[in-house]
């Protein structure tokens, strides 16, 4: 099952949900096709939506999930990734009229970087990142325990100097 999740910012993400149900339609894409489509004025045709949902079904979606497609939203990426989830990410762009600005196109492009996701910057490069995301291994975000420790003490530490 691909699950496909725009998220619930108040601007539309029509963009996303006409492309992924044109191939969905067309046949390119046979999986079952399960999409939150948020504040979306687009109705997809071609398989199941709905706009929002409580937060335990949003997560047993991105659980059950084979791949995760979905928005630039930190969130969304976040949760995708805490199950290990081969993950599509399409960036909110302003000049669509999907977000204010462009940082979620910063955030995708960081995440490329790092290999942590399959970016889509043009739309009608969806079928083949969806194709790509089967046999996709996302790398693990590695952590430095020690970096980790430092930071909370520290931040413990600003915190009793406020109350000082």
């Amino acid at each position: 099952m691909i699950f496909v999740s725009v998220g619930t910012h108040n601007e539309q993400f029509d963009r996303l949900l006409r492309e992924m149900d044109r191939i969905v339609g067309s046949g390119v894409i046979s999986d079952k096709v399960i999409a939150q489509t948020g504040s979306s004025t687009y109705k997809p045709r071609n398989f199941r939506h709905f706009n929002f949902s409580e937060w335990k079904n949003i997560t047993k979606l991105n659980k059950d999930a084979e791949i995760v497609v979905t928005h630039g939203g930190a969130g969304n990426l976040l949760m995708a990734s805490h199950f290990m989830k081969p993950i599509v990410a399409v960036p909110r762009m302003k000049k669509f009229g999907e977000h204010v600005n462009d940082h979620q196109l910063q955030l995708v492009r960081e995440l490329e970087r790092q290999g942590r996701v399959i970016a889509v910057y043009d739309i009608h490069d969806l079928s083949k990142a969806i194709a790509k995301a089967k046999t996709y291994i996302s790398k693990k975000r590695k952590f430095n325990r020690k970096k980790r420790i430092v930071a909370v003490v520290d931040n413990y530490l600003s915190i009793l100097e406020k109350k000082e």
